[in-house]
């Protein structure tokens, strides 16, 4: 529950912290906006042909210089932004305008694609589902294609495109014989392939929250709904630009993409439509879960109101005859009865079963 409660501040105080942070300085100006890390960043490099590949990890500047200069596709993964200086050297080395320096460095940056002279910017959000809170984390991946090469920027130190380096490392499949395009579309495919992982989670919880709903509405059923609706509602602002994003890839003049890559394009732009159908459907199913447990909420509370006032019914007359027969009148023969106690008993007793069965006639019990 604590780490619910911190995720949901560091999301609402990542909305604004982007701007507060840089008040005052010229555009172009790196600062990092995020969740501050401590570990160390960590450059990796594969620089791969159809027949050869070299890796190598923990690489350093003059290491991304060198083996951009030789043959073949450079992917250079960068895991971590927070180390200002280190970024920026690296996006100096590939001639990076300052604008993408900055925006890479701020992890609330809108997913978009941008297009420059020799290069092709773009921004994405990684989701991982956590199966443990039932919870998304959202990280920020930036990429950049050029001319040869595939420059990448994690947020944080989790493997996520570890399925593409074992693809190149196995040298299965297409993408070692195709250029840094390819490279560059594959590991966009897997960003979106996430969101279905993501998807996939929080539709069980979806569902298995639904299900309690009916059966047992509970207080916190409502707060686990609100929860849900927020992160729905994060996904839904990182998910919708991708549509637009895709389409300004595609269509990018820029000489970067072959046209035997389009065809993946257009695919990956059908799985991101995909993708936005489902969260607003799931956004649709929690506003008619909110809907549900308010109904059932009141189903119940007619259910105890109804048991409430049969019971109520019930006593009415025999409240009656009790306060006829609780009058000190002294001409009241029934009181000199032998048998009379036990006739009223009778009475009684024959008025609440009528009184049952008539209710259970009409099935109101």
């Amino acid at each position: 529950m604590e780490k619910k409660i911190l995720n949901r501040r560091r999301n609402r105080k990542s909305l604004t912290s982007g701007t507060i942070g840089k008040v005052g300085m010229s555009p172009g100006t790196p600062v990092f906006v995020g969740e501050q890390k401590s570990h160390k960043v960590q450059i990796d490099i594969l620089k791969y042909s159809q027949d050869a590949l070299t890796e190598e990890r923990d690489a350093t500047l003059e290491d991304c210089i060198r083996m951009r200069e030789d043959a073949g596709v450079t992917w250079i993964n960068v895991n971590g932004i927070h180390d200002l200086e280190l970024v920026s050297s690296v996006c100096d080395c590939f001639g990076l305008h300052l604008l993408t320096q900055e925006d890479i460095t701020n992890t609330t940056q809108r997913p978009k694609a941008e297009e420059f002279d020799t290069y092709l910017f773009v921004v994405l959000k990684m989701m991982i589902y956590d199966d443990t809170s039932k919870d998304v984390d959202i990280k920020q991946v930036s990429l950049i294609l050029g001319n040869g090469f595939v420059l990448s920027f994690l947020e944080d130190q989790v493997d996520v495109f570890g399925a593409i380096r074992r693809r190149i490392q196995s040298a299965k499949g297409r993408i070692r014989k195709r250029k840094a395009d390819y490279l560059a579309y594959a590991l966009m495919d897997s960003v979106v392939d996430h969101y279905f992982i993501a998807l996939e989670g929080i539709g069980e919880h979806v569902e298995d929250v639904d299900d309690e709903i009916v059966a047992a509405p509970a207080p916190e059923h409502m707060h686990e709904i609100h929860r849900l609706k927020r992160t729905i509602l994060t996904m839904r602002k990182s998910v919708w630009p991708l549509r637009e994003e895709i389409g300004v890839i595609e269509k990018s003049e820029a000489g970067l993409f072959e046209e035997t890559t389009k065809p993946f394009l257009r695919d990956l732009y059908d799985h991101t439509i995909q993708v936005i159908d489902i969260v607003e459907t799931y956004r649709d199913i929690l506003g008619g879960m909110h809907d549900t447990y308010l109904s059932s909420l009141s189903n119940r509370m007619n259910e105890v109101m109804k048991l409430l006032t049969i019971i109520a019914t019930i006593f009415i007359p025999l409240t009656f005859v009790a306060g006829v027969y609780g009058m000190n009148f002294e001409n009241m023969p029934e009181l000199s009865w032998h048998w009379g106690y036990f006739a009223i008993l009778g009475v009684m007793a024959t008025i609440s079963v009528g009184m049952l069965l008539f209710f259970k006639k009409r099935k109101w019990l």
